[in-house]
Order: C-alpha cells, then structure tokens, then sequence
C-alpha cells in the first residue's frame, strides 16, 4: 500500500510539473504548455527550412517574384509587435517553392512557406496575404510548441499509466505513447487552425488588406477539393467549409469596418502586375496564365464580396 502510495505521489508531481510549465502566450491571451523554449524553435526552422525548400522543388529562381511574397509577408510581421514585440525579431523568412503542389505551410521560429502552384491560382494581393497570415499565425501561436507539448504530456501520461496498471495487459504502452506522439505533430488541431485564421485576419487588417481575401483562397481550396483535385493544404489544413463560416463570422462581426472601405484593399490589379503576368513569364510551360486571367476577371465582375458556389 505504501509503495502504491507513493506511486501515486509521483504521479500527482508530474501532473502539477505540466500544469505549471503552462504559459501565456501574450499574442493570443491564452495559456499554453509548450514543448519547445523560443530557441529550440528558431533552431529547427533554421535547420529544416534549407531540408525541406529542397524537398519541394527548391525556391522559385525569379527573384522579383519570391521577393514581392516576402514584401507582403513583412508588412503584416511589422505588426505583430502589437501583441508581442519579441516576434518581431524572429528570423522572418518567405519562401517561395517552385512546386505544382497547392500547399502552404510554416515551421517554428519565423520560416513560411507557400508553393507556386497556390500562388498561381489566387486573383488578388489580399489573397496572398490571407495565406501568409494565417501560416504567421501559426507561428506566432506556437501552434508546433503546443502540439509537441501536448505530446510531451501524452508520453508522460503514458509513462504514468504504465507505473499504476504494469505492463500485464500485453500493451506495449511505451510504444502507444510514441504513436500518440507521432499523430499529434501530423497536423493542427481544429482550434489552432481557427485561431491562426483570425490572427490571420487581424494582420491583413493591420496592413490594410481586406480581410475576405482570406475567405476567397479557402473558396479556392474547397473548389479544388469538391472537384476531386484534393490540395496538399487540405491535408495539414483541414475544415474549408467549417472555416469558411467562421471567417465571415469574424468578417461580419469584428472586421465589417473593412468593408466597403477603400482603406482595405484586395489588389487585383498589383497582384497581376507584379505576380501573375511575371509568373507567366517564368513559368509558359508549366502555368495556365488564361485560367488566373478569367479567375481575375470573374473576381473584377463579381467585386470583392461576391460568394463563388
């Protein structure tokens, strides 16, 4: 009984530890227990960026184009310091693959990715910011800490477990817990991806861009899915539709002072002089300019607000 006792002592300390190591994340407002120190994040986004650039076809060569999705990515960086001035200094890099593969993503400690083949089907600069943002978001939010913290917890939960029912069941708990590790780094969780779409939001707003360029690039993904062409996104990105309604939730209640304001730009015209017609350019092989050029006009027809069925 005495051993037992002690057993669940233990226990008890380490669920006090993880409650303790709980932080709150000055961006968001809400606590976090997080697996990694702001180091070890810079550190593997340092490491793996060059790794997996390399993994998806490298970066696009045209510098004019990788250097116009870096300008947009660093206006909304400029603003993060409203919320927590520390992310500013993070080593901020954009990188532009040079992959057909309809994909954006971002590692720990300020590196963001997005694949030309997302960035050839987008009509607007609001759009690409809307992309940006929400990958920012996900850094900003520690997202990839937190999911390494929840299986950090998930290991010694296990570890616990194993102590108090032994090993007798024939469950190899230790190698339960390294599985349970393993699918809780696959991809964000369904809160993650909506907070990193409304801190998406508030940086596009920030900046001047108007918010429903984020909602036109999930239209965009949900009509890629519907039409049995699933982008890579949706497997790490999950939700469209569910997303989709809460972004124009968040349209209609917090940024409706966006709307129908000429302060908040979507930049058709800047996003097929500066990205699309160069794209075109870089790319006459491997790049429908006629599909982006009728998405442009259908855009400029319908205006901003317009839903795509």
């Amino acid at each position: 009984m005495a051993s037992m006792r002690g057993v669940f002592v233990v226990a008890l300390g380490l669920v006090l530890g993880l409650a303790a190591g709980c932080e709150t994340n000055p961006t968001t407002g809400r606590k976090q227990f997080l697996g990694l120190t702001r180091a070890q994040e810079v550190e593997i986004g340092t490491q793996y960026a060059p790794q997996m650039t390399a993994e998806m076809g490298g970066q696009v060569e045209k510098k004019e184009l990788r250097d116009y999705v870096t300008e947009v990515g660093m206006k909304m960086v400029a603003t993060i310091g409203q919320d927590d001035p520390s992310m500013v200094d993070l080593p901020w890099e954009f990188t532009l693959l040079n992959s057909d593969v309809v994909n954006a993503f971002a590692l720990p400690g300020g590196k963001v990715f997005m694949s030309r083949g997302l960035a050839e089907r987008m009509t607007n600069e609001a759009q690409l910011a809307g992309v940006l943002g929400h990958e920012i978001g996900h850094v900003t939010g520690k997202h990839t800490s937190e999911r390494y913290g929840d299986a950090m917890q998930a290991q010694m939960y296990s570890g616990i477990f194993s102590v108090l029912v032994g090993t007798t069941t024939g469950v190899d708990v230790s190698q339960l817990s390294g599985q349970v590790a393993e699918i809780a780094l696959l991809s964000y969780s369904r809160d993650q991806e909506n907070e990193a779409d409304e801190l998406g939001l508030r940086y596009m707003s920030r900046t001047g861009y108007n918010p429903i360029g984020q909602r036109q690039v999930m239209e965009i993904l949900a009509s890629l899915d519907k039409q049995g062409r699933s982008p890579e996104f949706l497997s790490t990105h999950p939700y469209p539709e569910e997303r989709i309604k809460n972004i124009e939730v968040a349209i209609r209640e917090r940024y409706a002072f966006t709307q129908n304001n000429p302060q908040y730009k979507t930049g058709e015209a800047e996003y097929r002089a500066r990205f699309l017609s160069r794209l075109s350019a870089a790319f006459p092989d491997g790049y429908d300019a006629s599909e982006s050029m009728r998405r442009f006009a259908m855009t400029k027809t319908q205006g901003p607000c317009a839903h795509s069925h």
